[in-house]
């Protein structure tokens, strides 16, 4: 299949492999088989999507029920970056040759988090995920909650990073899973809002509403808004992941992430079994009330519905609502992050040591094994045809459809901007030459080896 990473006879083998590691396990060759698995999925999964294609991935995750799998090996990964990550980074004894591995595992919930947000938006597969759903919806809050407790007064992300000029090799991954967070957070709030379009449990509706008041916290989003900062003259959104400088003209544009809180608080606050669940007390009315500030004519001319979220607004203003109603409700509790964090109460100490000693001690020769895997998984075509946007010209800007036929890095719309470039390009293109013999080299020594 032209443009695909994965045929539907893989993609199916893959996804009735999906299995649950325990936390030891998180780094293992196994482990890293089934990462590679589901970063292809994953690729797989936007691709389908992006050209309105048939949807194979998500139906074979529907058929096989494996999205409960997904959900506990990203709560997995993030109980690891919370516990054991940052034991490893203390051990002094631990000075790995090469972090790569590391930051795969860092990346694993990333890779995960999109498949959901991918897969999320059709309700049946909502529906499939059974009780998992009440650990994704817990799941989707923790990151809400990090990401509007990470961001100041001026809508920036705030990270610690150190303040010597060079970082070790440790510090620069504490960098990078602090930076990936907040994409994993931006992930989690789509997620967020796909559950509220589409999940009639009433045990995930009392758990958004009643037990984490996410109302409240998307109101605290809004305030916020993490997604956009100013500059000294200029501001910036973040779009398609990453932050992009706006002109005066479209400021006031809708981005998608000010859309899915919208649209997760109008369903929240419309939905009648949402209305009859939710606590209107004085505390969540005050809070509320203020969203009527940020409705304007404008943002309303953009997403029309939030008019008829404009007018109950208004009523709650004048009105006191009546109480919840007292019912009767066995409430389900998420088992996944309270089944890990028992399982391995007060062995994260014993199992950072076993995994620098059994786990992220590979030897030079299977880094390059695992480097070169990544390396088919990560096609540079398929990976070109996922960016949301074409590439442009080096030299003018335009949106091109040829490459630098020696380094494969620099796209030209024809061959006059290519040959006008070129003075500026050399450099940088030997560079890359070079750098791609010597990986070429080493592939080839490494196989006769074998």
């Amino acid at each position: 299949m032209e443009g695909s990473v994965l045929l539907p006879v893989e993609a199916e083998a893959f996804i009735e492999s999906l299995e649950i590691f325990s936390l030891k396990d998180v780094g293992s060759t196994r482990w890293f088989r089934q990462h590679e698995h589901i970063e292809k999925l994953n690729m797989q999964a936007i691709l389908s999507a992006s050209a309105i294609l048939d949807e194979y991935i998500k139906e074979m995750l529907v058929s096989h029920g494996k999205i409960s799998v997904l959900v506990h090996e990203m709560i997995l990964t993030e109980v690891w970056k919370q516990k054991i990550f940052p034991i490893l980074c203390q051990l002094q004894d631990f000075t790995p040759k090469n972090t790569f591995p590391l930051y795969m595992v860092i990346h694993h919930e990333a890779t995960i988090i999109n498949l959901l947000e991918t897969i999320m938006f059709h309700k049946d597969s909502c529906e499939a995920s059974d009780d998992s759903v009440l650990d994704l919806v817990d799941y989707c809050h923790r990151k809400l909650i990090l990401l509007a407790a990470k961001t100041d007064k001026d809508g920036k992300i705030t990270h610690k990073v150190s303040g010597e000029a060079v970082m070790s090799s440790k510090e620069e991954l504490q960098v990078q899973a602090a930076e990936l967070e907040f994409d994993i957070s931006l992930k989690a709030l789509s997620v967020l809002r796909y559950i509220t379009d589409h999940t009639e449990s009433i045990r995930a509706i009392n758990r958004i509403l009643c037990t984490h008041n996410v109302p409240c916290l998307l109101v605290r989003l809004i305030e916020c808004c993490p997604w956009s900062r100013c500059t000294a003259d200029d501001v910036e959104k973040y779009i398609n992941g990453k932050w992009q400088k706006i002109p005066e003209e479209d400021r006031l544009k809708m981005t998608k992430l000010d859309g899915q809180v919208w649209i997760s608080l109008y369903n929240l606050l419309l939905k009648e079994d949402c209305q009859r669940k939710y606590d209107f007390n004085s505390f969540n009315k005050g809070q509320l009330l203020k969203l009527r500030s940020f409705l304007t004519e404008v943002l309303i001319d953009q997403l029309p519905n939030l008019a008829e979220l404009q007018r109950v607004l208004a009523h709650l203003a004048v009105t006191d609502p009546e109480l919840p109603r007292k019912e009767l409700v066995l409430e389900q509790i998420p088992e996944m992050w309270n089944h890990i964090m028992r399982e391995n109460s007060d062995k994260w100490k014993a199992i950072a040591k076993y995994q620098v000693k059994q786990t992220f001690n590979a030897s030079e020769k299977d880094l390059r094994l695992q480097a070169q895997r990544l390396a088919q998984t990560y096609n540079l075509d398929v990976m070109e045809s996922l960016l949301p946007e074409k590439p442009k010209c080096g030299c003018c800007g335009k949106q091109a459809a040829k490459r630098c036929s020696r380094c494969q890095g620099e796209w030209y719309c024809h061959r006059e901007c290519q040959v006008k470039h070129w003075p500026k390009h050399k450099k940088a293109c030997q560079l890359m030459m070079e750098a791609n013999k010597r990986t070429q080299t080493d592939l080839s020594c490494e196989n006769k080896v074998r």
